[in-house]
């Protein structure tokens, strides 16, 4: 069998650009660390096939070593733990400042949560008109 690797640490607009691309006898596989959850399947003589994570044609191991059902992406948990962390952040540092919150801390407020609610409304009244344009 032969071979080819191709690695750079400078190439220019390729921040850790990391692709794997393999290629054999019946046909090919692409991956891209950008795009983590699609593998592109390209066999010889017929049209390239993309298999998602824990989607149809995945194996069936590739469940067991993910973290988060079809459809999520890996991170989604990560994305929790963040808010967590956050929200701890901002309690450990009211609770040294004598009840404010501090500034830096980052995660969604109940007015985030109001104004989210909000648009959802607004979607539900748009689609009961059928589809019109619904002030916020």
């Amino acid at each position: 069998a032969k071979g080819m690797i191709w690695a750079s640490q400078v190439a220019p607009g390729h921040e850790n650009g990391l692709k794997l691309r393999i290629y054999g006898s019946k046909g090919g596989l692409e991956w891209v660390q950008a795009d983590p959850n699609y593998l592109w399947y390209t066999p010889f003589g017929q049209p390239k096939q993309l298999i998602t994570r824990n989607g149809a044609g995945a194996l069936p191991v590739a469940g067991r070593v993910s973290r988060v059902p079809s459809g999520h992406p890996e991170g989604y948990l990560e994305g929790f733990a963040n808010i967590y962390q956050e929200a701890a952040r901002a309690i450990r540092a009211a609770r040294r400042n004598g009840g404010k919150p501090a500034k830096e801390v980052i995660f969604p407020t109940i007015q985030d949560g109001v104004e989210g609610m909000a648009f959802i409304e607004a979607c539900v009244k748009s689609s009961r008109k059928n589809g019109a344009w619904t002030k916020l």
